[in-house]
């Protein structure tokens, strides 16, 4: 079979996956609302696992990996390690990413004599486990940070700097901060969840309400307008405003509760392509150096 065929074929599977979601979503919260919010919550926790494109098998090749158990979550995470300076640089992907997808700026840093560390989440990449949340994004970074750093700085791409933001709220130590369309409230990504699911908006409420008990606190507490009030060092935030994933609006907010924030605003390069923009790539750079 062709590589376009190959392609299409993907396509279509994941669209009739997708209409099944819905439909079993929809019998769900018709049979009862409780359990059309069990349904939810599950498919929240629940990340796809995207085959590696070939652009990153470099970065793959040239680090050395190590597999590591954190035990606060019995979980075993997948973690690169990619160069050799003692100035090192963390870099945490989004939801559904991996470890290796922000190899662009990890390459751009070995070249500028940083080594870099980064890591597939739970559920995420060659990590274990099929469900996992933000909390356990942020317990990574502080075990990883505790392990191998000092990192001089952080770099997160969409929930990655979500979590980013958290674990330095939580006492994780950077010199900077970048964070790369990331989202902020947390009850606005429930609330866009269960609209994408064609659910009733009762749902989003309710699976806030489901964490609210879990946690034991107001969830909203861990968004990122709410943590970057907290936040001393310099923060560089940067978002497109054609971003289809994460609304370009939430960079102004997060920027707005910065108390020493830096904000870039691009166009055209949507949610994942600013990753490997040029002007993207130079800005981070001159920022890491101001």
């Amino acid at each position: 079979m062709s590589k376009s065929n190959l392609q299409k074929l993907r396509q279509v599977q994941m669209k009739l996956a997708y209409k099944v979601i819905l439909l079993k979503g929809k019998i769900s919260q018709s049979i009862s609302l409780k359990l059309g919010t069990y349904h939810a919550i599950k498919l929240f926790r629940t990340p796809f696992k995207f085959k590696t494109p070939k652009r990153e098998y470099p970065m793959i090749s040239k680090s050395l990996k190590e597999t590591l158990m954190i035990q606060e979550l019995q979980k075993e995470i997948m973690v690169y390690h990619y160069g050799n300076s003692d100035k090192k640089v963390l870099l945490i992907h989004g939801w559904a990413g991996r470890g290796t997808q922000l190899f662009k700026i990890a390459d751009l840093l070995l070249e500028n004599g940083y080594s870099v560390i980064s890591f597939d989440a739970p559920a995420h990449g060659n990590s274990t486990g099929t469900q996992t949340m933000m909390n356990e994004f942020v317990i990574c970074i502080k075990v990883l940070s505790e392990k191998y750093g000092p990192f001089k700085f952080g770099i997160g791409h969409s929930l990655g700097g979500m979590a980013l933001l958290n674990a330095i709220n939580r006492g994780v130590s950077f010199q900077k901060a970048i964070c790369i369309g990331s989202g902020n409230s947390i009850f606005d990504i429930m609330k866009d969840f269960v609209a994408k699911l064609e659910m009733k908006p009762i749902i989003a409420q309710m699976m806030k309400e489901h964490y609210d008990r879990q946690f034991g606190v107001d969830l909203e507490t861990f968004s990122s307008y709410q943590v970057a009030k907290n936040i001393e060092i310099p923060t560089l935030i940067i978002h497109d405003t054609e971003d289809k994933d994460v609304p370009v609006q939430c960079a102004y907010d997060i920027h707005q509760h910065l108390k020493n924030g830096e904000l870039m605003i691009t166009n055209k390069l949507g949610h994942r392509k600013v990753l490997g923009d040029a002007q993207v790539l130079e800005k981070i750079i001159n920022f890491m150096h101001a």
